[in-house]
């Protein structure tokens, strides 16, 4: 099955078609380094590193980019505030995004350009978007008119008829068109700048990326990320100043993800309402943190709460309890898996749930990196695997069959960025004596000897873990974490 796209631009779903065949190049919006990153800012890049990883996994080589915006008007004006000079105030919030990223083992790109680092490139496009009539200057800045491209406003489907009496847009005395966008800022006193043809300014901050995914992925992007509020204007006026400067398409997939929302309101600096990384970072795993934002398809919004972390928090936990047990049943003496046309009875439905687990886990996320579905499909292989641990025990292929189901939730798992290291969390493998007690009391559990139960939940207790009973079977935690 081809990998299939929802294409902002076409309001569909395409099969993927990348430009060069068995390669896939991704430009993804990065921060304006106004501030260090929140919960909101890392949903689109946890985004984009899905797309690669499930990319990479059906072969093809992936180039990611990601930019930063390191200079406009409010790192300006935080920078002076600050008392530091702007560079040293970007850096330090690019530093708090990479601490940030690392945590949530997000890989890095394979480039992050920055705007100041571009200004030759970008003056040459602005001089192209100039010669062909497309932008003008107007008192030392540079403007798109958007009235030179019959087809602006075709992403996000706005007219600029309608543009032009309703909605709210940067008004600039010098524009020919309320709705024209600045390529160049003229200087003003104090700010830092560049010489350019139309003199001292500085970069637009439509045109970076524009310039930046022209270099780094060379003519057709085949990916194009970002949050859905960039749609407009952002991802318009790059589409549409990146046509008019090549006379080609701009690229091949626009894939917008949902926003996070805190209280109902979109998650952002300017609205003060918003979650820090790094104050999420002192209390939760940060596989916790990722699951969460995986756990709806990228393209719906999602809701910040803290209840929904500890539910994240929660499912990691029955993934650990479950490969570790499912690697003591699969430790000495288990046997290779055997041949599906060897088993019977609840063996056979058992390597039957594996397989589609393992199937139904890729064609999810090959049907729009649907990652929320994927993601039940690892749960359903848990939950019937816990199910075979109770019931399967004396099967000659237990051993065998819980170690293939071990093996597919960490592959799943890591595909997804959420990793499992042998023995669980890394935490250390648990005495297979302490899972026989587990299993035991499951036993008196299910036979209502309650006595018999609580007499091994205080052995369990005694041996250094607490066991906690949920529906989808019992969770097993180390006292001391």
């Amino acid at each position: 099955m081809a990998i299939q796209v929802y294409d902002t631009l076409r309001r569909k779903k395409i099969p993927f078609e990348p430009v060069k065949p068995d390669r896939v190049g991704i430009y993804v919006c990065g921060m304006t380094v106004q501030a260090t990153p929140h919960v909101g800012h890392m949903r689109a890049y946890v985004v984009a590193d899905l797309m690669r990883r499930v990319f990479r996994a059906r072969g093809y080589e992936v180039t990611l980019i990601q930019n930063f915006t390191d200079i406009d008007d409010k790192i300006i004006a935080k920078a002076q505030e600050a008392g530091v000079d702007y560079r040293e105030f970007a850096q330090r919030n690019i530093d708090a995004y990479f601490e940030a990223a690392d945590w949530m083992e997000i890989e890095r790109a394979d480039h992050y350009p920055r705007a100041t680092k571009h200004i030759p490139e970008i003056l040459e496009m602005i001089g192209i978007l100039v010669d062909r009539g497309h932008a003008y200057a107007s008192e030392g800045s540079v403007f798109f008119d958007v009235t030179s491209k019959p087809d602006y406003g075709k992403l996000s489907g706005k007219r600029v008829e309608d543009l032009r009496a309703g909605v709210r847009i940067d008004v600039d005395e010098n524009k020919r068109h309320p709705v024209d966008f600045a390529l160049w800022k003229a200087a003003k006193p104090g700010e830092p700048a560049w010489d350019s043809p139309w003199g001292p300014g500085r970069p637009g901050w439509h045109i970076e990326c524009s310039v930046m995914a022209s270099k780094y992925l060379g003519g057709v992007v085949d990916l194009h990320g970002g949050g859905r509020d960039l749609i407009f204007p952002h991802h318009e006026n790059e589409l549409a100043q990146s046509e008019a400067a090549t006379g080609d398409r701009f690229c091949n997939h626009w894939v917008e993800n949902g926003m996070v929302n805190l209280g109902g309101e979109k998650m952002s600096k300017s609205t003060g309402v918003y979650f820090l990384v790094s104050d999420v970072m002192k209390e939760v795993d940060p596989r916790a943190l990722r699951l969460y934002l995986l756990s709806t398809h990228y393209r719906s919004p999602i809701d910040y709460r803290k209840e929904r972390l500890e539910e994240s928090g929660a499912a990691l936990e029955r993934i650990v309890n479950f490969l570790r047990a499912a690697e003591h049943a699969a430790a000495p003496g288990a046997s290779d898996a055997p041949d599906p046309a060897d088993l019977a009875g609840i063996d056979s439905e058992f390597r039957a749930a594996i397989d589609r687990a393992r199937r139904s886990f890729h064609e999810a996320l090959d049907d729009d990196f649907n990652s929320a579905s994927a993601i039940g499909k690892i749960f359903e292989l848990v939950r019937v695997g816990n199910g075979y641990l109770r019931a399967g025990e004396t099967s000659p292929h237990f051993g065998a069959l819980l170690r293939a189901a071990g093996e597919t939730v960490r592959e799943a798992t890591a595909l997804l960025g959420i990793g499992f290291a042998e023995s669980g969390s890394g935490d250390g493998k648990v005495p297979g004596g302490v899972l026989a007690l587990v299993r035991q009391r499951e036993e008196a559990r299910r036979a209502r000897d309650w006595t018999a139960a609580d007499a091994l939940r205080e052995r369990i207790h005694a041996a250094g873990y607490a066991v906690e009973d949920r529906k989808e079977g019992p969770l097993l935690r180390p006292l001391d974490e």
